[in-house]
């Protein structure tokens, strides 16, 4: 039996009040990550972000909890050096990469994210030089989910999803519909370190068996303290209220053979009132008398991807166009708070079969980037790769790769006072640029699969955010040139009864900040030498399941780290399928486990320990 609702806004969408697909099928639906074991978070509900906590190839340093408010590095990079995609649409925030992770979809509505770096960052990324988080949109199918959850420091919660597709034909394409609608709020596990949390989806979708439309609307809202949030000042509780609202349309073309062209475009629009220290009424700290801040911004961008093979040549092109505004209470001292910019990429690519059914593969490109606020740059990527190699240990590929890319700074660190306030900034900032050497393997054996990448990076004007112990503001941005060289593993083992994910990483930097006064950084010296993860997933039967995220980092000392800086850090979670009423699943989960205090952020007090039962029912 269906029950239909909202009919009258989405043609044909309904929600399931019972299961009508086999009991097997139904996780797929919250699968955000099969590399990560945790899908849920405890303090609100799942975000783009939840998948990358525990990702190896990914570093996410929050403050409170990730979904509130995280950094997101990816090879030793800085926050603002990661991107993100969906689709064929690069998504941006030019107010800062603080906020590039403000992504307000359901996670039920995209694919697991893929990680890009080196040459393949260079062809698919844009305006980030380490490395794009891309996701695609999921095909949407009658299934859907609702949960509800309780924890510690007045945690509660609420999501709710559900897809429609309907058997009859529109154009000769199938016509779908999903919602969704998720709620939290939290006392937070320090003073002053709540949250209230909503979000709304809908998307509509056309599709047929080698294309897919998928047009999306979304709304979120995020209101949340922290002590500490991001100045070093001890007993100084800001809070962050952020509204982001994104209309986007993409069109996908499956042509057959690997080939396939993707389009579309989107606008976005972010809301940012920070301020500085509740506990003063007007906001007022003698040194900083222009907070609180408001800040407005919009990005209208459209962009195109694919591969067309001719005469056995495959063309791989992208292109990127973005035009984005600012309006801000303070960030009015950099040169201009509006930009239009522009990169289109163009890689040739070529395939040989050797001997022994080997596949040489070589391809060679070129990237154009462009703003009207400076001069265009033009890069080169090259890539050689043998495939099907069936070698020892299960060798089936190795790589090796050259990129060059470049980004543009965001304009709170161009646009904030060089000379007086919270946070310094400087309108001279330069474009910055990074050359990505690597070599790298794959293999599968059995159960097991296994990447490994050797990479070596050079930044050039990168930005960061630093501080002086005898200055009065919270940080400045600073321009610094980075040699960045870094180790990558990850081995996964798969099969009936067990998931495991081992991940290894070892980086080394070398930092020059010229004449800069800088005695510690926030974010371009803020990695771990070291980094260990390990994910479990153990399905025990009879309906009970259990699964573990472990992170072990040797980080790089810093001077306001207060903390240990070798944390190790686990979150688990059990969860039991009740056989009496299929569909219902029930969790209990804790993060934190160990009660670690570790300052991801340096000077940023740790998240305590907290937990929330929970259940969900699927149909």
């Amino acid at each position: 039996m269906k029950v239909r609702l909202a009919a009258s806004l989405l043609i044909g969408l309904t929600a399931s009040a019972f299961a009508q697909e086999p009991a097997t099928d139904l996780p797929e639906v919250e699968v955000y990550s099969a590399r990560v074991a945790l899908q849920d978070p405890v303090a609100t509900f799942a975000m783009p972000v939840t998948a990358l906590r525990y990702e190896p190839l990914v570093d996410v340093q929050g403050r409170n909890f990730a979904e509130g408010q995280a950094d997101i590095a990816i090879r030793g990079g800085t926050f603002e050096n990661t991107g993100f995609r969906i689709g064929a649409l690069s998504l941006y925030d030019p107010l800062t990469g603080h906020y590039a992770d403000e992504i307000p979809i359901a996670p039920a509505m995209l694919t697991a994210p893929t990680i890009l770096t080196g040459a393949e960052n260079a062809e698919w990324g844009w305006n980030a030089n380490a490395g794009t988080v891309a996701y695609q949109w999921k095909p949407i199918r009658n299934a859907g989910y609702a949960s509800a959850s309780v924890g510690n420091y007045a945690t509660r919660g609420a999501e709710f999803y559900d897809g429609y597709t309907s058997d009859q034909l529109f154009l000769g394409r199938h016509l779908s519909a999903d919602v969704s609608a998720s709620y939290s709020r939290s006392d937070g596990s320090r003073p002053f370190g709540e949250s209230d949390f909503r979000r709304y989806n809908v998307r509509l979708q056309m599709s047929d068996t080698t294309s897919q439309t998928d047009l999306f609307l979304g709304y979120q809202s995020k209101q949340f303290g922290w002590p500490d949030l991001y100045t070093p000042f001890p007993k100084i509780f800001e809070t962050d209220d952020l509204r982001t609202t994104l209309l986007l349309l993409n069109h996908r073309v499956d042509l057959g053979g690997g080939d396939y062209v993707s389009a579309g475009g989107y606008f976005r629009r972010n809301l940012d009132h920070y301020v500085f220290n509740r506990t003063d009424a007007g906001a007022f700290f003698a040194p900083f008398p222009s907070l609180p801040a408001f800040h407005e911004d919009w990005v209208y961008s459209a962009g195109a991807e694919g591969r067309v093979t001719l005469d056995e040549i495959h063309w791989n092109f992208s292109a990127t166009l973005e035009s984005d505004h600012l309006h801000s209470t303070t960030l009015v001292y950099g040169k201009f708070s509006s930009r239009a910019q522009e990169k289109v990429m163009v890689a040739p690519e070529k395939d040989w079969t050797l001997d022994g059914g080997r596949l040489l593969t070589a391809k060679v490109g070129l990237t154009y980037d462009d703003s009207n606020r400076d001069s265009g740059t033009l890069s080169p990527l090259a890539e050689i790769a043998v495939d099907h190699l069936n070698g020892a240990a299960g060798l089936n590929k190795v790589y090796v790769s050259y990129a060059r890319t470049t980004e543009t700074p965001t304009y709170f660190a161009l646009n904030s006072n060089p000379s007086g306030g919270l946070f310094f900034g400087n309108s001279d900032l330069k474009r910055e640029t990074s050359n990505n050497l690597e070599l790298g393997a794959t293999a599968a054996n059995g159960a097991w699969s296994t990447t490994a990448a050797v990479f070596y990076r050079r930044d050039n004007d990168l930005v960061d955010w630093t501080y002086a112990f005898d200055e009065t503001n919270a940080r400045a941005a600073n321009s610094v040139d980075i040699d960045n060289a870094g180790v990558e593993l990850v081995s996964r083992y798969t099969s009936k009864t067990f998931d495991l994910t081992f991940g290894y990483t070892a980086l080394h930097k070398h930092a020059n900040y010229g004449e800069s006064d800088v005695d510690a950084s926030f974010y371009a010296l803020n990695y771990p030498e070291q980094r260990v993860t390990f994910a479990v997933v153990a399905r025990l039967g009879h309906g009970w399941e259990v699964r573990m995220d472990n992170e072990f980092r040797d980080q790089k000392p810093d001077a306001l780290r207060s903390s240990t800086s070798h944390p190790f850090l686990s979150s688990a979670g059990v969860y039991y399928a009740v056989p009496m009423m299929r569909g219902l699943r029930l969790s209990f989960e804790v993060d934190n486990l160990w009660n670690t205090n570790y300052q991801t952020v340096p000077a940023v007090p740790s998240t305590k320990r907290e937990y929330a039962f929970g259940a969900t029912y699927s149909w």
